[in-house]
Order: structure tokens, then sequence, then C-alpha cells
């Protein structure tokens, strides 16, 4: 456990450094430089050598990562996992600031599907990028994160709302949402003091200010619990624990010689469908490996000979088994926490997983000596999808969806396995070596 227990921690890093889908993709680079990795400019030529090591972001908060074979492409395809950076919360709005009965609050709209009690009574936070105007009058922008606890949503007492404990806390998203930020003198109009606050905290004038990008996030960092502290709870588990799953597996030097073209692709926008320019839907994936491809092919053909040897590993948080609501789950697909990676099926296509793409993870899985487990959402109940029918229908290759067990899916405060964080690891490694 003890190997286990630091891998997690170095997620548990990770993700408290990366309070925002921009702060991860830059706690990626920062991962990425440290192995040498060269970043490419899309608007760039790209002179790609066999071996080399690659990674380009689109609008800071998607990025792909990858190896150049060394190995000509259509006889390894690619070998590709996806993931994504961002997780369901409450983004600020444009015009946030109001002033009400001598405090101000901060609008919010709800990104994704997030649990929205789980946000009462958190110490809270801001982080993610402004947009602005800098000394030459060009337009350009710079992270933003406030490090101390600036939000807060207190719950209703118990007293005016007697049936919260029968009926559970219902949230108004527009009239009971915004949040708390700060006591309000008579003086003060509240957008000028949340400007303020902007420019103090990134050293840029509020007349250069254009725009933002606000994602709320808590402040209290990941830790581990349980008897023997074989579980860990953080936020954006769901579904940065993926994202850095699959970092650890390319960033380790047998891998990195590995003579196949190795990806890892981690997309923002999956929480919202993913249909964006940077998203699982757009064109970033498709444009990336056509320019890997066209360092190495021969003819016309070749591109289209590497994506029917390729196979992608779609990895995203499963939904782990919680004893006190059993019906929730199908009784013969209870997947449990610290027993392995989960296989995803689902017949009408919400996973991209079939049964000759399961064979091949469960191979890899025997090859690791890692466990797995299958899972089935029930058949009376909606699916959620991820990244994987998307990609594996716009590029045309084989996939299959997988992730670890997760307790609170969507919460602010999500529960995993440390063992599992460690198995998923050692099958990515698999993968990329097999």
């Amino acid at each position: 456990m003890i190997d286990a227990h630091q891998q997690v921690q170095e997620l548990l890093d990770f993700i408290d450094a990366s309070p925002s889908p921009w702060h991860a993709v830059k706690q990626v680079e920062a991962h990425l430089e440290a192995f040498q990795f060269i970043k490419l400019d899309e608007t760039s030529a790209w002179d790609l050598l066999p071996g080399g090591h690659y990674y380009v972001v689109r609008d800071d908060s998607s990025i792909i990562i990858f190896v150049q074979g060394q190995k000509p492409l259509v006889e390894t395809g690619f070998k590709l996992v996806g993931a994504h950076t961002d997780s369901p919360g409450l983004r600020i709005k444009p015009n946030a600031a109001s002033g009400v009965e001598g405090l101000l609050r901060l609008g919010v709209e709800v990104y994704g599907g997030p649990i929205l009690a789980t946000f009462a009574d958190r110490d809270l936070s801001l982080a993610g990028r402004i947009t602005y105007k800098d000394d030459s009058n060009a337009i350009a922008s710079t992270l933003l994160k406030f490090d101390q606890t600036l939000l807060r949503l207190p719950n209703l007492a118990i007293h005016m709302n007697r049936g919260v404990n029968d009926d559970g806390l219902k949230l108004h998203k527009q009239n009971e949402l915004p949040l708390i930020l700060s006591a309000l003198a008579q003086d003060c109009l509240p957008q000028a003091y949340f400007s303020q606050l902007l420019q103090e905290q990134t050293d840029c004038e509020i007349e250069r200010i254009l725009s933002w990008d606000l994602a709320v996030y808590d402040t209290q960092k990941g830790a581990f619990w349980g008897a023997e502290q074989e579980f860990y709870a953080d936020s954006q588990l769901d579904n940065l624990a993926s994202c850095h799953a699959a970092l650890q597996a390319l960033l380790d030097e047998a891998i990195l010689d590995n003579e196949g073209t190795l990806v890892c692709a981690f997309f923002d926008h999956e929480e919202i469908g993913s249909e964006s320019n940077k998203g699982a839907d757009g064109s970033f994936l498709t444009d990336v490996l056509q320019r890997i491809a066209l360092a190495t092919v021969q003819d016309k053909d070749d591109y289209a000979r590497a994506l029917a040897k390729s196979y992608m590993i779609s990895a995203d948080m499963a939904h782990a088994y919680q004893p006190s609501f059993p019906l929730a789950y199908d009784p013969d697909h209870k997947v449990i926490v610290n027993k392995g990676p989960v296989i995803k099926v689902n017949v009408n296509n919400r996973y991209s997983t079939e049964s000759l793409s399961q064979a091949l993870f469960i191979d890899w899985c025997e090859q690791a000596e890692v466990p797995y487990q299958k899972y089935s959402h029930r058949s009376d109940l909606g699916c959620g999808s991820t990244i994987g029918p998307i990609t594996s229908a716009r590029l045309g290759i084989r996939s299959i969806d997988v992730g670890n067990p997760l307790w609170a899916m969507h919460s602010i405060r999500e529960s995993a396995g440390v063992l599992d964080h460690s198995y998923m690891i050692r099958v990515l490694k698999q993968f990329f070596r097999d």
C-alpha cells in the first residue's frame, strides 16, 4: 500500500493545484516539461522526429500529448488514452456581482450536472482565467486562483425548511444559487468591487480586463480516509483521476522508449456534451492525428490503415456500489471500491465497449496482474455517456470505456479507493507497452 498511497498523494496534489480545467492543463504541462516534451503551435508547421515527445494545447483547457513512433504508423497504429479535464460545478456569470440587503453576491450558472446540494456550507473560492489587453494592446490571457476561502452558499435553517431531511435540499438555480462574497458598504458598487478583486489578484488593471472564465471550487484539500486510510476524497476525481493515471502511465522511461505512437488526449467540455472546438466532438483530435500521420505516411491510404490498427481506452470514473442505496444498482453488476478498474458496458452504445475491445483490455489486466470488474447500469435508469462513443465514431477506431469505482459522482467531494488508482496506472502502462 505504500506505493499506492504515494501515487494517490501525487494525484491529490495534482487535483489541489488544478481547481479549473485551465489550471489542470497547466499542471499537465509542468509534468511534461520535466520530461522535455516539446510544445507545438497549431498555427506553425510541425517537424516531427521519430521518437520525439510532443504536446499541443487548444484554448488552454484541452491538451493532446504524443510520442512519435519509431516504427511506421501503418504497422503500429495509434495507442490512445482519452479523458477529460472538466468537472460539473458552478461558473460565474459575466455581470455577476449584485447587492442585496447589504450583502454582495455573485450570480452563477450551472455547468454540467453537479449535485447542487453538496455546494452548500462549503468553503468555496474562484479559479480560472481572465482575458485582457496587455501593454502592447494585444489580447492575452492569464490564470487566476484565489487561495483563500472567498464564497459561501449558506443553507437555510431547518426551522425554515422542515422537510429538508425528508425531501432533500432543492435549490432554485436562478434565485437560490448566488454566492455570498462580502458585506456591502453603502457607497460600494458591486461590479466595481468584484473587478477590483480581480485586479488585485492578477495585477491587471480593471480597464484592461475584457472577460473571464471563472469556476467555483472547494478550497478543502484532498485527504485519505478510512480505518486503514484505504480510501481518499477530493473534488474533481471525475475525471482528473483518469487524466493523472494516463499521464503517470505515459511518463515512464520504459514507456517513452516504446517504438509505437502513443497518445493521451484530455478534453474540456465533456460534461456538457463535448460539442466545441476543443471538445471530443470537435476537430482537435482528428487534426492532431492527421498531422502526426503526415510526418510518416507514404501514400494517401496509410492514415486510414493506421486508424484501422488503432485502439483507444476512454478512461472515465465508474459508479461504485454504495450499500446504503442497493436499489440504485443492477444486483448482478455491483462494482466495488479497491477491486480494480471497471469495464463499462451499454448495448445502446452510451459506452464504446464491445466484446473484442473487452477481451483485449482483460488481457492487458491479466498481464499486469490487475483485477477488473464489469458494470452495466440498471435497465430502468438512464445511463450517462463518455467521450468513448464520440471519438470512436469520429475516428472509426476500436474503443473501450473503463474507469475506477467512485462514490458520489458529481458531488463537490467525491471518494474512491487507493488501490484502484495504482491498478489503473499499471494496466495503462501495459496497454502502452504491449
